[in-house]
């Protein structure tokens, strides 16, 4: 079939590759989100799938909005079999969705109705799930609503990121997504209704959102910052300045108040409403990440002192 594909991330990419690789699809442009000022500089930068467009030799469409009159005549221009669509950023609208003769193809990263939404692998990691997965499904104007064509099953590692998990799906999920396009091709996929049981909801993670709170158990504590690993990054605030948190351990029951600091030899616990955690990694404010022992002996802790 004749493809264009719509995606931004890094995690799309490696569905991107696969397409350029079928013998059976060729991709006739790809749609991807304007470039975006990202780093100390805020100067402009292409997204990944743009960047592997770029190498590829493959137009490469970045409007403002799907909507966009211009592009909208661009796509019917294309007239593209279908659009395969893997974490675009952007809703797209019925006059988009009516243009490919076989519709858009989202790879969603989790099994539907869990999870519908911008972040349903971090929220899965959150919720402490144990299987996760992928699936494919047909775009539709609602969130993540359409018939699903296809899907598979992931295990979620005890110490698994968000980052981590989400790279297995992609690559997993690439593999998922030809398979699906070629059994559309063949006539021998037919999109099976979603249950109207089990649906969940995973918006986008903020900064805010990141924000650890050391009120709750251990486990949660061991949950929330590994499910924000490394975007948007977890975080707490010591001595009225952010301070950034890697993975942490649970280390077992301890007598330490939520929050508050015990500095060993070769560690740094903190504790939660049941036992305390072990710090990992640590990013003060200007600094490069460090061991949370490093920090520790720099900053000079004082007993009682916390995070919040």
């Amino acid at each position: 079939m004749q493809l264009v594909f719509a995606g931004t991330p890094e995690v799309a990419a490696p569905s991107l590759r696969a397409l350029l690789s079928s013998a059976r699809h060729e991709v006739l442009a790809v749609l991807t989100r304007p470039d975006a000022p990202a780093g100390r500089g805020r100067r402009l930068v292409r997204s990944p799938v743009a960047v592997l467009a770029d190498e590829a030799g493959v137009p490469v469409l970045t409007p403002r909005r799907p909507s966009d009159p211009g592009f909208l005549a661009r796509l019917a221009e294309l007239a593209p079999d279908c659009c395969p669509v893997v974490a675009y950023g952007a809703l797209v609208p019925r006059a988009a969705l009516d243009v490919p003769r076989r519709g858009w193809v989202n790879l969603h990263f989790s099994l539907l109705p869990a999870w519908r939404g911008a972040a349903p692998v971090q929220a899965a990691i959150r919720h402490g799930e144990e299987i996760t997965g992928a699936c494919t499904f047909a775009l539709e104007e609602g969130l993540d609503t359409g018939p699903v064509y296809g899907t598979l099953t992931e295990p979620v590692r005890p110490t698994d990121t968000a980052g981590e998990l989400l790279g297995r799906l992609a690559v997993a999920g690439a593999d998922l997504l030809v398979s699906t396009l070629d059994g559309i091709e063949d006539g021998l996929l037919q999109p099976v209704p979603q249950p109207s049981d089990g649906v969940s909801y995973a918006p986008k993670v903020t900064v805010a959102d990141a924000h650890v709170c050391f009120t709750v158990p251990a486990f949660a504590v061991d949950r929330h910052v590994r499910s924000v690993t490394p975007d948007p990054g977890a975080w707490a605030v010591f001595r009225g300045e952010r301070l950034g948190l890697g993975p942490v351990q649970p280390t077992g029951p301890g007598d330490l108040a939520p929050g508050e600091l015990r500095v060993g030899r070769r560690d740094v616990l903190a504790g939660t409403a049941t036992a305390a955690v072990r710090l990992g990694e640590v990013h003060p404010r200007g600094r490069r990440p460090m061991p949370a022992a490093d920090w520790a002996r720099g900053s000079r802790i004082d007993p009682g002192e916390r995070l919040t």
